[in-house]
């Protein structure tokens, strides 16, 4: 709420004209409305059509897990599991639409010349979120098996698929959240909450809590697969940082 009261009220540096005049608290929530309704519309075509490929997508991650096969305990398990997966999958699809009501919200508040960065941004964040998914997918089997090492002996995994499809959907959204790390930083830092210069004299802690993150997020028995995650957040980080330097950040 700070960060947003912050984009709609903060006075503008160096004198900046803005496009559009300040807008009155009655138009702000006039507009958030119409962001709500025009998410939430996305996201329900997209549910309905992400249905008719639910069963698909739960077929591929039980194969991708190395499981084998799953059972669901209850009789309508299956169905309200299709549906969860539409709920999900509609969302992922829907994101585009929802990132770019999210961004055309806040432009209001932002001065000319940052909103020339409403695009990148859009297409950036889409961008890491679907390289988060990805990473995720990799780490998928790991996760399975690093886990079941840890299972008392004489016991034996039987994956109930509405437990499992669960545990994959809450570790996919986890990752793409995380992967939206140079997003956050950039605007974080185009508000001016954040410098290159604090991002640049904190980099070893931050070497160190990404290096944290990747072991925790890839269980792997070696030391080269949490690499995998920490060498991209590291570059994110990095580039960030420099990328807020070039523009005097």
């Amino acid at each position: 709420m700070a960060l947003l009261s912050r984009v709609l009220h903060r006075a503008p540096r160096n004198q900046l004209p803005v496009e559009q005049p300040r807008m009155s608290v009655i138009e702000h929530l006039e507009a958030l409305r119409r962001a709500l309704i025009v998410s939430l519309i996305a996201w329900a075509a997209a549910t309905v059509g992400a249905f008719f490929i639910s069963g698909r997508v739960i077929d591929f991650l039980i194969t991708r897990a190395g499981i084998g096969h799953a059972v669901y305990l209850q009789l309508a398990g299956g169905v309200l599991l299709e549906v969860k997966v539409a709920v999900y999958i509609g969302l992922v699809l829907a994101a585009p639409v929802v990132i770019q009501q999210i961004w055309w919200f806040v432009s209001p508040g932002l001065h000319a010349h940052e909103r020339r960065f409403i695009l990148p941004l859009i297409v950036a964040t889409i961008f890491f979120f679907a390289v988060g998914v990805g990473v995720a997918m990799y780490a998928l089997p790991i996760y399975v098996k690093v886990l079941n090492s840890f299972s008392p002996p004489g016991t034996t995994y039987l994956p109930d698929v509405v437990q499992f499809v669960s545990f994959v959907l809450i570790m996919v959204i986890g990752f793409g959240l995380v992967f939206e790390l140079p997003v956050v930083l950039f605007v974080l830092g185009m508000l001016r909450v954040i410098s290159s210069r604090w991002l640049h004299k904190n980099r070893p802690y931050w070497f160190l809590a990404l290096g944290i993150a990747a072991n925790f997020l890839t269980p792997g028995a070696d030391p080269v697969t949490p690499l995998i995650m920490f060498i991209p957040l590291y570059t994110f980080y990095e580039g960030t940082a420099l990328l807020l330097k070039l523009l005097g950040r």
